[in-house]
């Protein structure tokens, strides 16, 4: 099964103080254009593929199937699974099998999904206890045991999953905005996943509620902290600001639009984006109205929601990002060279 390229760089081998780089896809992808972007990141010596599932589009499990035939060694990350379309036994069974098929290399993110797109298949009902019921029963069957578990959503009596496991424990890692998702995530996951559009200075309140979630329970915090990122890289640095402006402003006003049912997530996209609150108010406002980003953000914008530059402006931009606490910057490459500008990175990240 092993068809990669061998001419790959260690994703180990960066800088001391740099991030790990990773990669996001949309399901808005085919599988064929995923494997070719996921082996250009292997090659690039990236260290995750993340699959990020949107409902309505593509379901992500085939194009990550593709990606474990065409890779060797890269992570491949599901983020996220939610509850509400797909009970937390599913979850485990189909990222068991992930697991085996890429030899080991599964990682598994659950969320609660967006509510605005979950309420058009089912009520939003309770997410965090949808999700600890998700974590709780996932883990138990990706580690192998057999699971009685009662929750307040989900349920699983007498369950083990009926095939030899390829690791001892699948990691699974949970997206949260809210203080008590990010409890929850400190008291049960693997690790964490910063959604698009939560400003840098969240990830500092978020990395005190992990550790106050896992002194809850005695145990110690996750120790990765995986944040998502549009990212344009273009040797002219107002060129790839100005794209990179025109990508926030369709997801800033998408996601505050489809998170008025969560006020504790529009908090994390709001606060401590060191913009001032009429200014982000009324921009929002004329991006509601379909004004595009580059005529409404400017570049303090890109500073909080976005990496873009040159490759030099977009190191320095993710070597910030590691002081902050993300252990992990995973990037939507934009542009018309993606496979380029993720081989630019990672060469200059690992100093060649």
């Amino acid at each position: 099964m092993d068809n990669a390229n061998t001419n790959t760089r260690d994703p180990y081998h960066l800088m001391p103080d740099a991030p790990k780089l990773a990669l996001r896809l949309s399901s808005a992808m085919s599988a064929d254009a995923s494997v070719r972007l996921a082996v250009a990141a292997e090659q690039s010596g990236f260290s995750t593929v993340w699959f990020a599932e949107n409902p309505y589009q593509r379901g992500v499990l085939p194009a990550v199937a593709a990606c474990a035939g065409a890779t060797r060694h890269i992570g491949l990350g599901v983020g996220v699974f939610n509850p509400y379309n797909r009970h937390p036994t599913l979850m485990a069974m189909e990222m068991g099998a992930l697991d085996e098929l890429s030899n080991g290399r599964a990682i598994l993110g659950i969320g609660s999904g967006v509510p605005a797109w979950v309420e058009r298949i089912t009520p939003y009902r309770r997410p965090l206890e949808a999700v600890r019921d998700a974590v709780s029963i996932t883990r138990g069957l990706l580690s192998g045991q057999e699971v009685n578990y009662s929750g307040k959503m989900y349920s699983a009596n007498g369950v083990r999953l009926e095939y030899d496991l390829t690791r001892s424990q699948v990691p699974v890692h949970v997206a949260a905005m809210g203080q008590r998702m990010l409890l929850l995530c400190g008291e049960l996951a693997d690790g964490l996943l910063i959604g698009n559009m939560c400003p840098p200075a969240f990830t500092q309140r978020a990395s005190d509620r992990l550790r106050e979630g896992a002194e809850r329970v005695s145990r110690q915090p996750p120790r990765e902290m995986t944040k998502y990122l549009p990212c344009v890289v273009h040797q002219d640095g107002d060129v790839a600001r100005k794209l990179a402006r025109n990508a926030i402003g369709k997801t800033l006003s998408s996601f505050w639009q489809a998170y008025q049912a969560a006020p504790a997530a529009l908090s994390a996209i709001r606060d401590g984006n060191e913009i001032e609150a009429d200014r982000f108010e009324k921009a929002l406002a004329r991006l509601a109205n379909g004004e595009p980003g580059e005529c409404v953000l400017d570049d303090t914008f890109v500073e909080a929601y976005g990496v873009a530059g040159t490759t030099d402006d977009c190191v320095e931009q993710m070597l910030a990002l590691k002081h902050s606490g993300v252990t992990q910057v995973t990037l939507t490459m934009l542009g018309e060279a993606p496979e380029q500008n993720m081989r630019q990175l990672g060469a200059a990240l690992s100093g060649i």
